[in-house]
């Protein structure tokens, strides 16, 4: 029997390039999620990562230079990387505009801020056949092709162009919107023909696969057969299996961590400056879908409704650069620098600042240091397709004493509802609220929550992850594949839910 090997596709290769100030170029291993979930799965297995370097090929070292430093990074990763070069055009129109001015904000359910520019779609075309002529250069028939998110749709379309049989799986890890939003898209038929030329295809939630299937069935009136966890879409020439699948953390590296030594230091010194109060902590990377502004709105409300919390509460609010070249992200940075000295200005005492300001990133155990400490998570998207700060927040709370404050909105409110408290970040008093009745919360109750949430994040981590969707793209043996839940919030602060 022939090996099979598991062959990511990803917009980035879990390695950075980059040039230190003496013309130097460097290697650093990428952070995030999905290099922390594929890494093991791919390391000493003889797998497989395309994805771009980051840089314009304009840009770039030199051919030699460019392979040992590739050839270091397989080296260090244990697996094998294999880049995509882009040109700087290529860069502008493929991943800054048709991805984030176009895909980004329409399927965050944003479409007011999408510039339907027509010349973008050829380059996210010409780049997707790029990525595909590299998965035909490095893969063979017994492979895995396993393509991830939206930067990259029509790879499984281009590799049925270029004749290449491969068994494909796609995951979308950014939501899916429903139908009246992705009608406004001009290419909306091309994006789900090309969608429905993989195997199998995930989503975060059961509402996104929804979305998915209902727009599917709207458009091209193709049958969908429901099985017990999954819908197989049949078309004239084949079917394509579609299924939920939440992503997750690294469960055990978050807990560890906030158990070490050097962390707990951290912990203590974050608390002793900021003394006798209860602290609330948001994460955020600089993107319009993560509702700073409406956070830091609600946030001056609840201390307007209840003077009780004045000098009793300080809110940290994080804020990860990102894309600072782009006007509209530089407009964002300004409206919450603004905001956060307008209340300060305002609510400040002596001896007491409402809001605490951080704009860099964060390393990872000053991170872990702040969600060990910070009584309240305030992780409130206006939408997100799953939203990990959540999971990490309550794995690195090894005392059990923090609350997560939830919007909605984020995908991992469908897991996580029963036991986070669940905003609407556009209905700010509601969110002042919850935040005031979260202050008050006996330890008794904080601590129930947090037990639970921790024990199913704990089960429900990376790993099983990645095992679920290779279940059940590769097996297909989807008789113990665990089954998603629909959540939808219910008036009374709960939810309801169907499994339909």
């Amino acid at each position: 029997m022939e090996k099979r090997r598991l062959a990511v596709i990803s917009n980035r290769l879990p390695i950075v390039l980059k040039k230190e100030q003496r013309g130097k170029w460097q290697i650093e291993p990428g952070s995030g999620g999905l290099v922390t979930a594929l890494g093991p799965v791919l390391k000493n297995r003889d797998g497989i990562w395309i994805g771009w370097m980051g840089t314009n090929a304009e840009e770039e070292p030199a051919g030699p230079l460019l392979k040992d430093l590739i050839r270091r990074g397989t080296r260090e990763t244990g697996y094998s990387l294999k880049p995509v070069h882009l040109t700087k055009e290529e860069v502008n129109k493929y991943y800054h505009g048709f991805s984030n001015e176009i895909l980004w904000p329409l399927f965050h359910d944003l479409f007011s801020r999408c510039n339907f520019d027509l010349s973008y779609w050829p380059f996210y075309e010409q780049v997707n056949r790029k990525f595909a002529q590299a998965v035909v250069s490095n893969t063979d028939e017994n492979d895995y092709v396993w393509v991830q998110d939206y930067q990259l749709i029509l790879v499984g379309r281009e590799l049925k162009r270029l004749g290449l049989k491969r068994q494909t799986g796609y995951f979308l890890h950014i939501p899916f919107p429903p139908l009246d939003i992705f009608l406004k898209l001009p290419w909306r038929f091309e994006i789900l023909e090309a969608l429905m030329e993989y195997d199998l295809v995930g989503f975060q939630t059961v509402r996104d696969l929804r979305n998915f299937v209902g727009c599917v069935r709207a458009l091209f009136n193709y049958k969908v057969a429901k099985e017990k966890f999954m819908n197989r879409i049949l078309r004239p020439d084949g079917e394509v299996l579609v299924g939920a699948f939440p992503i997750s953390i690294d469960y055990r590296e978050f807990e560890d961590l906030a158990r070490t030594g050097e962390v707990a230091e951290m912990a203590w010194s974050i608390h002793e400056n900021l003394p006798n109060r209860q602290l609330v902590l948001g994460v955020d990377r600089l993107d319009y879908t993560k509702g700073i502004p409406h956070r830091l709105l609600a946030f001056a409300h609840a201390l307007e409704c209840y003077p009780d919390m004045r000098r009793k509460v300080t809110l940290i609010q994080v804020v990860v650069p990102s894309r600072v070249d782009v006007e509209e992200y530089g407009n964002l940075k300004q409206e919450i620098e603004r905001i956060v000295g307008e209340i300060n200005g305002r609510f400040t005492e002596v001896g007491w600042t409402p809001i605490h300001y951080i704009y860099r990133s964060l390393p990872r155990q000053e991170l872990v240091a702040y969600y060990k400490t910070c009584e309240i998570a305030l992780v409130t998207p206006l939408k997100d397709g799953m939203n990990l700060i959540a999971k990490e927040y309550c794995a690195s709370n090894i005392e059990e004493k923090g609350i997560l404050i939830l919007s909605e909105f984020a995908g991992a409110a469908s897991q996580l509802h029963r036991d986070a408290l669940l905003v609407n970040p556009y209905d700010r008093q509601r969110m002042a609220d919850t935040i005031h009745a979260a202050l008050r919360m006996q330890d008794d109750e904080r601590q129930a929550r947090m037990r639970r949430l921790r024990r199913f994040i704990k089960r429900h981590d990376i790993i099983n992850w990645v095992n679920s969707f290779l279940h059940a793209g590769i097996a297909r043996n989807l008789g113990d594949f665990p089954q998603a839940e629909f959540f939808v919030p219910s008036p009374n602060g709960g939810v309801g839910s169907d499994d339909e």
